[in-house]
């Protein structure tokens, strides 16, 4: 039986109404500024070959046998190499990034994604506590 390796998601929020919950015993002081991230282009901004790296990480962390690891990091290549879509039928070779429309671009997406939150967002929060 295989086993999912979860991604945290500690900085997402799914509701509005959950982002109220959290501002609701939380001070509001002049000197305090509040910031919502949001990427452009979101897919062709993806650093594909860090991407890749951090991927490698996270099967060696949740101990991925070293054949399903190749197998998985092979595969990971195979989609990231067939980056094109169509556009007003015709066919577009995207160069930078994930393949727009791809549905294995959110996963990449997701996992560089959260890799990013974790590093800086992290850091950030600790060293701006009260």
């Amino acid at each position: 039986m295989s086993q999912l390796a979860s991604l945290s998601h500690s900085f997402n929020i799914k509701k509005s109404q959950d982002l109220l919950k959290n501002f609701v015993d939380t001070p509001v002081l002049p000197h305090y500024n509040l910031a919502s991230l949001d990427i452009t282009n979101l897919y062709s901004n993806i650093p594909v070959k860090e991407t890749k790296t951090i991927f490698a990480k996270i099967l060696t962390h949740n101990l991925t046998a070293p054949q399903t690891q190749q197998e998985l990091l092979r595969w990971f290549d195979i989609i990231t190499q067939q980056n094109y879509f169509a556009l007003k039928n015709q066919i577009v070779v995207q160069h930078y990034g994930l393949a727009t429309g791809a549905p294995s671009s959110g996963l990449i997406a997701e996992i560089f994604l959260q890799h990013t939150e974790h590093s800086h967002l992290t850091n950030l929060t600790q060293n701006t506590r009260l």
